[in-house]
């Protein structure tokens, strides 16, 4: 009864926010220039002139139905030795650039280490990501609030859950959805497509989770099997490269 309250609450919030967009393509694209620049990332011209040329398909009525709220740009780092990108790279390249933003606080849950990459995998059954840039439509997460990234997981079909999207969309994107949380007009996220081992022992039970309070972007870990009422759980649809 609780969680269903908390949920109907956040949605009521969310349809009151008119923060609560996604960014046109093309600032999206700023975005990731600004970041490169900044972080010295060296993503080569070549790239944006292909990701200027990319023309996301316009969302249709059947995908809002389903809770999508437009498209995102993703960029895929490395190379995970299969010609796919580094899921562990990716999502440490977006949160070393939030450790640099003036605009908030940041704080890392001991058990998330991107310097022990052995420990953070995508899930198995996850799709990879490619190199480079990619889009993918977004559920931001009020739909999945009242269940578990486990629950969750058994529900995606065409669809998946947020990896290094999630980090690339709050600290690069779309950094205002991380003031609607701090807002509470948005639920926190949990990275369904990761796991994590929290102790070093192949131990993959726990999820990462994002989150934004009192202006603080915190990075913490929830396990797979339980419920976290503040917790929504995004779902993206990958786009094949256009």
């Amino acid at each position: 009864m609780a969680i269903s309250w908390f949920r109907s609450l956040f949605l009521k919030l969310q349809a009151k926010s008119p923060g609560n967009r996604i960014l046109p393509f093309a600032e999206q694209i700023g975005a990731w220039q600004k970041a490169n620049r900044k972080m010295k990332w060296r993503i080569p011209n070549t790239e944006f002139k292909r990701a200027e040329m990319m023309t996301p398909p316009k969302l249709a009525a059947d995908g809002r139905i389903h809770g999508y709220i437009g498209t995102a740009i993703f960029f895929g780092f490395g190379d995970d030795g299969r010609g796919n990108a580094d899921p562990v790279l990716s999502a440490e390249q977006a949160w070393n650039y939030a450790l640099k933003s003036r605009s908030r606080r940041t704080w890392r849950c001991e058990y998330i280490d991107f310097q022990k990459p052995q420990n953070i995998r995508l899930r198995p059954g996850a799709p990879a990501r490619p190199k480079g840039f990619y889009c993918a439509r977004i559920q931001p997460g009020e739909r999945h609030i009242n269940m578990t990234v486990s629950q969750a997981r058994k529900k995606f079909n065409s669809a998946t859950g947020c990896a290094a999207e999630g980090f690339q969309f709050l600290s690069i994107t779309h950094p205002h959805f991380a003031e609607l949380m701090n807002e509470r007009k948005l639920p926190f996220m949990a990275l369904a497509d990761y796991d994590v081992a929290p102790y070093g022992f192949n131990d993959f039970f726990d999820a990462p989770q994002l989150f934004c309070s009192n202006n603080i972007l915190g990075l913490g870990i929830g396990n797979v099997d339980r419920n976290y009422p503040l917790f929504g759980i995004p779902v993206l649809y990958l786009i094949d490269n256009l």
